[in-house]
């Protein structure tokens, strides 16, 4: 459903500031399943995402969804096929539009709108149980600007939103980082209950060890734009959030190794 070949993605090329984010990632997903991206701060992992979502065109290699290469196609065209929830629960909404509107507008995600994307009862009264389902007291203030809404009210419709046409490829960065642990307990209900229900071939980043351990069926640990381990199967369902933190630490003191290793080549050699 997803493969990613060897791509690679450099931000300011040549510059001082050079980063090179994504090194010849390799990344195969099969559909149904939902996969789990780790790593540190820089890893890589949200540049992953962004760059199956289209934010912006890798400088080499391949990806496909669904089948189709979209490694040259714009995000609104990828539109078409993935879905994607942010970290901020700000993001991917119309604030000042009606809870009701941007569901319309989701349900039109990836073809022109024109003026056909009104509502319709059609729409409204399986959204109306939908959302019911939230149990957030949601179902009876459909009209409301979705910018009044809380983090954690916003993210579980945004999630619903980008669901709802069952996306070949769900993106998740980070959905619930943002919000207290009451809200982002119940998102995580819901995003497991949603891609349970539906067989969603879902990538999911976080920083969470216990949502790591407890969702999805692998694990992706990725590290200096590149992807380190790949935990699955039986090792993936024996794992413990310590045994995640012990692989980081792992790396941390390889990389104290390597710092020290290049500071006394420096030493030797000025």
């Amino acid at each position: 459903m997803l493969e990613i070949q060897s791509i690679r993605k450099t931000f300011n090329p040549g510059t001082v500031n050079e980063v090179r984010a994504l090194q010849g990632v390799d990344l195969v997903i099969e559909e149904g399943s939902f996969v789990i991206v780790l790593g540190m701060n820089g890893s890589g992992k949200s540049t992953l995402l962004n760059a199956v979502a289209g934010s912006f065109f890798v400088d080499a290699g391949q990806i496909r969804v669904a089948g189709k290469n979209v490694t040259k196609w714009p995000e609104h065209r990828r539109a078409k096929l993935i879905g994607r929830v942010f970290q901020n629960p700000f993001s991917g909404t119309a604030p000042s539009m009606s809870i009701a509107e941007n569901f319309a507008l989701a349900t039109h995600r990836g073809r022109p709108r024109g003026l056909g994307w009104a509502l319709s009862r059609g729409l409204m009264d399986p959204l109306r149980d939908r959302i019911a389902g939230l149990k957030m007291g949601l179902e009876n203030r459909l009209d409301n600007a979705i910018g009044s809404l809380s983090g954690g009210q916003r993210q579980a419709l945004t999630l619903l939103m980008a669901s709802w046409l069952k996306p070949d490829l769900l993106l998740l960065d980070e959905h619930t980082a943002a919000l207290d642990p009451k809200s982002a307990e119940q998102v995580i209900a819901l995003t497991n209950e949603v891609i349970t229900r539906d067989k969603l071939t879902t990538l999911m980043v976080t920083h969470s060890m216990p949502q790591a351990v407890s969702l999805g069926d692998r694990i992706i640990m990725m590290h200096g734009g590149k992807i380190l381990h790949d935990l699955q199967g039986p090792e993936k369902k024996r794992l413990r959030p310590e045994d995640l933190i012990e692989r980081f630490n792992a790396i941390r003191a390889r990389e104290q190794l390597d710092e020290s290793a290049a500071d006394m080549l420096r030493k030797n050699y000025i």
